[in-house]
Order: structure tokens, then sequence, then C-alpha cells
């Protein structure tokens, strides 16, 4: 797999985990650590992307 393919595919996973987070934060049901653990997810995703944007 190329990097920009990688990238992409890191990406597409961070708009689906916005995605998540925004269904979870609008449901009431769903619990605070739920939406926290989404968002760690979603925050290492990001962070994977820009450091290998970088290099």
């Amino acid at each position: 797999m190329s990097l920009n393919s990688h990238l992409q595919e890191l990406r597409r996973k961070h708009q689906t985990l916005s995605e998540q987070v925004e269904e979870a934060q609008r449901s009431p049901a769903t619990r605070d650590s739920e939406i926290a653990e989404l968002k760690k997810r979603k925050l290492r995703l990001k962070e994977e992307i820009e450091r290998l944007s970088q290099g």
C-alpha cells in the first residue's frame, strides 16, 4: 500500500469516527465514556495522519 493510499484510508476512518461521535452526542442513551473513547480514537488517527503527512 502506498503512503498516499494509506493516508486516504486513515482520513476515511477519521471521517467515519467524526460521524459516530456526532451521532453518539445526539443520542441520550450514549454514555460519556463511550463518546470519550471515540474522541480518543479520532485524535490518535488525526495525529497519525499529521505525522505521516509531514514525514
